[in-house]
């Protein structure tokens, strides 16, 4: 037998919260005791398994609840992208390419050569070219105008781009919050509780070894000669 005081107050105070019938004087079995810090043993493993889960969700509640959504920054442009500006894309892309230089160096030669070669009859913008400078002047101011559209969208892509560059750092640091938190966690919460069940086996041992101890010694004193 076991006086109840003597045992480790942790299953001392699970005894007494389940058996109101004992008090610290009662004296308990070995076998009793054993059944009881079995008992006590599986509680301490289920409250850590529920204390893990309700952490698990909670984080996981949070996290998507905060979550923040990145963006398709090409499909939020073509959602909103109207036919004029589809055409100012295309005039910026080919009037800042090499294709439009040459090809317009060639038409502007073309243009002055027959002027120039032609008979007075055929020809129709004579030297100074007047016609070609109106046209210039017309092409520069139509052309303009489209090239500011063009960029202004770039800005757009760029303005979505730095939100969306925001909201994946936001997120980051999201995870990067939570993740410290769980191991925060488990490093001050499941390591007590695994600290817990090792000193609950160690005494348990402990109590069995001490019980080996003393049938080893009453066998010895019942083979002695009386």
């Amino acid at each position: 037998m076991v006086e109840l005081r003597t045992i480790d107050p942790g299953v001392r105070q699970y005894i007494l919260e389940h058996h109101s019938e004992l008090t610290e004087s009662s004296h308990i079995s070995h076998v009793d005791l054993a059944q009881w810090r079995l008992e006590h043993l599986e509680e301490i493993i289920t409250q850590a398994n529920e204390k893990n889960d309700h952490i698990r969700h909670s984080y996981d509640k949070v996290d998507q609840e905060n979550r923040a959504q990145t963006l398709d920054i090409q499909e939020q442009l073509d959602s909103k992208i109207t036919f004029g500006q589809r055409i100012a894309d295309v005039v910026a892309k080919f009037g800042g390419s090499w294709t439009f230089i040459l090809s317009f160096l060639a038409f502007m030669l073309i243009w002055m050569l027959y002027n120039l070669l032609a008979p007075a009859a055929w020809a129709f913008d004579k030297y100074p070219f007047i016609l070609l400078n109106l046209a210039l002047s017309t092409l520069a101011a139509v052309q303009a105008p489209l090239i500011m559209m063009s960029q202004n969208r770039a800005s757009d892509y760029d303005r979505l781009q730095a939100k969306n560059d925001f909201l994946v750092n936001r997120r980051s640091e999201e995870e990067i919050q939570s993740l410290h938190k769980k191991m925060d966690h488990v490093v001050q919460s499941d390591q007590s509780d695994l600290l817990r069940v090792q000193e609950l086996q160690m005494e348990m041992l402990v109590s069995l070894s001490h019980q080996v101890s003393q049938l080893q010694e009453e066998l010895k004193q019942s083979k002695l000669p009386k």
